[in-house]
């Protein structure tokens, strides 16, 4: 009974351990990050809409969150508008999913001003094709202020962010790695 016992804690341990080696989340710093991105933009959330997808190959109850934002391409300066998905969400108090990966609920409010970094994604689950938030809630930055004081709100270490920085500072870091990257692409 005890060598039964034995081999099944180690098949757990061994099923446990290949589980957690799978799942990983990569730190990333800005290079990084603009290097995953399309674009990013510099604005403010004006829409907020949750939506649930059932589908015969990925799975019923698929719910995706996506954020219109107006405000400035952090690439070309133009202003725009851009519509940024990402997993899970919630339609009532009682259906929707939540998503350990996705922003927190304070950062997605209808006028929060933010700094998002997004991707072009066919087939983000269920069909979904849309600009995806890069590294998930990792892609996502509130600012605080305004005008000339107007400050991203840095993550931690491991984040392309992980200070709190000047929004002129980031602009011109992105501005910076961008023209660097699109020379690596020869445009």
């Amino acid at each position: 009974m005890r060598k039964q016992l034995s081999i099944g804690l180690a098949a757990l341990s061994l099923t446990a351990a290949a589980t957690i080696g799978m799942a990983q989340i990569k730190s990333m710093n800005l290079e990084e990050m603009v290097e995953l991105a399309d674009d990013s933009i510099h604005g403010q959330i004006v829409n907020h809409h949750v939506f649930r997808v059932d589908d015969p190959i990925d799975g019923p109850e698929l719910y995706f969150t996506t954020l219109t934002i107006e405000g400035t391409s952090m690439t070309s300066g133009d202003l725009m508008t851009v519509d940024v998905t990402f997993h899970g969400g919630f339609i009532s108090d009682t259906e929707g999913v939540y998503n350990s990966e996705a922003p927190s609920k304070d950062d997605i409010l209808v006028g929060t001003p933010v700094v998002a970094f997004y991707r072009w994604q066919d087939n983000m689950g269920g069909g979904i094709a849309a600009n995806a938030l890069s590294a998930a809630h990792g892609g996502l930055f509130r600012t605080i202020g305004g005008g000339d004081v107007e400050v991203v709100l840095g993550k931690g270490e491991g984040y392309a962010v992980d200070h709190n920085i000047m929004i002129t500072d980031l602009s011109s870091a992105v501005e910076r790695i961008n023209k660097i990257k699109s020379n690596r692409q020869g445009k």
